[in-house]
């Protein structure tokens, strides 16, 4: 097949490219060309310089071109659906838009998440518009025959360390509990999640592309492991060869201080979620997630390792920690 993907190099996309190309499927990557496929291993891909929010651009980039599938991993908001349904509209024979999790409903009435579970988050702006997005979509493929697909990821990493706060594309929070500094885990750290590596959420997705079948659905595609945040946490911890020392702050208080985190916890990481794929199972068999968060943290961390230009320090990110820590010290009247 000849396979479109709108990124390429982000940290989902990175992995799915490269599953593609194994496969023998010729695969195109539209973007701006700021990023070298080489660095996160993707050999072999053919590169489209365009710009996706410049229709001229990419007009010009793909010229003549259809393709089996278009993959758009960097849509947020129905704008990107509707200029990609005129994009692409009798120019591909599938068009898969990568939503998020964080569209289920908030809080969950059912801590079990499945596709049919409502889609309603008034924490998260981030969430609502990708909401709208798949509301583009489905619309498109009603009225249209745009054979749209939705793939909904939940927090997923390879080339990132997906820690709740003040932590993602640098190296910050190892440092931090490398030098035995506390820690905020939000809640009391014992509510539930997934967290899925990008090798593990290829499979699924790559087997949905060219499936006829798959129009009009859609699907998350997760770890099936279940982990307290605690224990992402330590095992985090435990891959750099330090301990992490932990400190317990309610998620309202964390919200309270941080607009950001009104979404990013109490829309999405505060909520156990356990997610059912089911579904994905049953149109793709050979999904099976293999890579442990145990593992996989670790296979992070030593990418990371392998340029020290990646092991970037964020002082902002520390200062999160510590602005949540002197808060709720001063709060509580504890001061350990």
């Amino acid at each position: 097949m000849d396979i479109l993907f709108i990124g390429g190099t982000g940290n989902i996309s990175s992995a799915c490219a490269r599953l593609c190309l194994a496969q023998g499927h010729r695969v195109f990557l539209l973007n701006r060309g700021n990023r070298k496929p080489e660095d996160f291993g993707i050999d072999g891909a053919e590169s489209l310089v365009g710009d996706i929010n410049d229709e001229a651009s990419v007009r010009a980039a793909i010229g003549d071109r259809k393709f089996d599938s278009v993959a758009n991993f960097i849509a947020f908001q129905p704008e990107d659906i509707e200029r990609d349904v005129r994009l692409f509209g009798g120019r591909c024979g599938q068009y898969v838009f990568i939503s998020s999790a964080s569209v289920y409903q908030k809080p969950l009435r059912h801590p079990v998440v499945t596709e049919s579970t409502p889609l309603k988050n008034p924490y998260w702006e981030y969430a609502r518009r990708k909401i709208a997005c798949e509301e583009t979509l489905i619309k498109a493929w009603r009225e249209e025959d745009f054979p749209g697909v939705i793939v909904r990821p939940s927090l997923t990493y390879e080339h990132v360390i997906p820690l709740a706060i003040g932590s993602w594309n640098d190296w910050t929070m190892i440092d931090r509990m490398q030098k035995g500094k506390p820690v905020v885990v939000h809640g009391d750290g014992t509510n539930l999640w997934t967290m899925t590596h990008s090798e593990d959420f290829a499979p699924g997705f790559v087997g949905l592309l060219g499936n006829r079948l798959a129009e009009g659905h859609a699907f998350h595609i997760t770890s099936d492991e279940i982990l307290t945040w605690d224990e992402i946490w330590r095992q985090a911890a435990a891959a750099a060869g330090c301990e992490a020392n932990i400190v317990h702050v309610p998620s309202d208080f964390i919200a309270s201080l941080d607009d950001f985190q009104v979404g990013n916890l109490l829309g999405d990481k505060a909520t156990s979620a356990i997610f059912d794929n089911s579904k994905i199972k049953r149109f793709v068999p050979e999904f099976t997630p293999r890579i442990p968060w145990q593992a996989g943290i670790r296979r992070t961390l030593d990418w990371f390792r392998q340029d020290e230009s990646r092991m970037k320090i964020v002082d902002g990110h520390n200062a999160i920690h510590d602005r949540i820590l002197d808060a709720w010290a001063n709060a509580t009247g504890r001061k350990d």
